[in-house]
Order: structure tokens, then sequence, then C-alpha cells
């Protein structure tokens, strides 16, 4: 059913269905961060998650959306989202953020991490860590939350509090806003959008059925971006280095799942003072 913003409510049963694309995006990202190392290539990686995406069942939700070529998006250092996976080599200290998306029985489950290949520097370790942290406290943030727009209230003062503890090395971080989460469900990419920073319009009001992709991006210098020449992989104006974490989350009746994590997000939530809802 639909509000009036054309927000896509679903039912229980069908949140239902989503876990299982979730579990499916959250296998995926597993057995491809272990591959995540220095000297695998990125289309490598890609090959991982078409591989598990295949076995289970399940259809990547990418591969020819708006003709786009691959399974994963994996975006390397300056590269925000939507890079393309090809010949490219990892190397120790790259900055690699990878997204995936699975679709099971018509339902769309959308999720990414950041991976800092080997030891890597200690702010873009920092940079991955704030960007996760940032992401969790808009999902716990959204379980307490009456309008959508708490979400990036809560990304912001997580990356406000980074900079005043000097993870960033006394320079700025910059929350990219060109591209925000999104709603999830029969489509990947539905209504409502889910802005990473505070807003005048605090967005539509939190009931259940609503399911969102909480997706903040977070680079370390100027939040001004571009695209390059293949249309589709964003980087950073600047060329720092950029860090992108997302989950799929439904709200329910009493509460939220994510449905992208193993645990339905109760660890990462637990430390956040929210009990994730019960999921039949």
């Amino acid at each position: 059913m639909f509000g009036r913003e054309r927000i896509e409510y679903k039912t229980p049963d069908q949140v239902a269905v989503m876990r299982r694309a979730g579990l499916v995006v959250a296998d995926a990202l597993a057995a491809v961060r272990e591959h995540a190392v220095a000297g695998a290539t990125t289309a490598d990686l890609d090959a991982v998650a078409a591989g598990l995406i295949a076995d289970r069942g399940a259809t990547p939700s990418f591969l020819g959306y708006h003709e786009y070529p691959a399974t994963l998006c994996v975006s390397v250092n300056d590269e925000v989202v939507h890079g393309i996976p090809g010949p490219r080599v990892l190397e120790d200290g790259d900055v690699v953020s990878i997204d995936c998306g699975a679709i099971v029985d018509g339902w769309h489950g959308d999720s990414a991490i950041t991976v800092v290949v080997g030891e890597g520097h200690p702010e873009d370790v920092a940079l991955a860590a704030t960007t996760e942290r940032a992401m969790w406290a808009g999902i716990a943030a959204l379980a307490r939350g009456e309008r959508l727009g708490v979400v990036g209230e809560a990304v912001e003062d997580v990356v406000d509090a980074a900079l005043e503890a000097g993870l960033n090395g006394g320079a700025r971080y910059g929350i990219v806003q060109e591209y925000v989460g999104h709603g999830i469900g029969t489509a990947m990419h539905q209504p409502p959008d889910v802005l990473n920073y505070r807003a005048r319009d605090r967005g539509p009001r939190v009931r259940p059925g609503l399911c969102v992709a909480v997706e903040p991006m977070i680079v370390r210098g100027s939040r001004m971006t571009e695209v390059l020449d293949d249309d589709w992989t964003v980087v950073t104006e600047d060329g720092s280095r950029a860090s992108h974490w997302e989950h799929t989350v439904a709200v329910l009746e009493d509460g939220i799942w994510v449905l992208t994590a193993p645990d339905g997000g109760a660890a990462a939530l637990a430390a956040l003072g929210v009990e994730v809802a019960p999921l039949a």
C-alpha cells in the first residue's frame, strides 16, 4: 500500500522476503571482504559476489540496472560510489567501498561496507570507522524517531564528534549530499530519500512498513564530487578518500530490523540502547 508521498509500505510477510534477500547480500559481502586483499583485482571481487548470489538462487540488483555492467560497485580511494569492477589491482592501504544488492522473489536487499586493505593509514581506518558508526547512529535514530530526518541529524552528529576528537588529523570531513539513502522494496530505489545531513524538511513520518537503505558517504576533505567519463564512477573533486556504509532497514510494529545484518543489527544497536524487533 502507498501513502500520500507514494511510499511503498510493506507487510510483515513482504519484509520476511526482503530479509531473505538481505541475508544473500550479507553473505556476499562477507565473502568479498575475505578476498579484498592486496593483489586481488576489483573484478575478482565482483566474481565472488556473482557466484554466491547465483548459488543462492538470487539475482543481482545492480547488473543491468540502467545498463550497469557488474554485480558489485567497487569504489577505491577517491572513488565515492558506483565504481565499476575491472582490472584494477588492490594495494596495501587502499580504501575500498563495496556495494552489493540482490533480489529474491522480486524483493531487494542493499548493503555496503568499506575495507581498508592491509594495515592502512590510521586516518583512513578512522574514516571507515566513523562512517560505519554514523550509519549505525542513523539506524538507531530511525528506531526512536518520529520523522525520517532524524537519520541525517544522527549522521551529522557522529561526524561532528569525530572532528572534535581529531580523528581526521585536524582536517575536515565532508558528508556527500548528492547521493543519499532511499526507500527499497519491489525496486532498488524508491521514495523516500534518506538524507545524511540536517535539513529543514524533516521528512515523512516513520511508521510500520517503511523500508529504507541508510547509507552515509563521508570523505576526508571537501564533500564536492564529480562523475567520471564512464558515466558511473563518482569521485571526490579534491582527490580525498571516501567511505561508504549501508544497511537495509525495516520499521515494524514493535521496532526495527536490519535486514542485511546477519543478526538483524542486534549487537550494534544494543550498544546504542536499541533492541531489534522479533522477525517471524
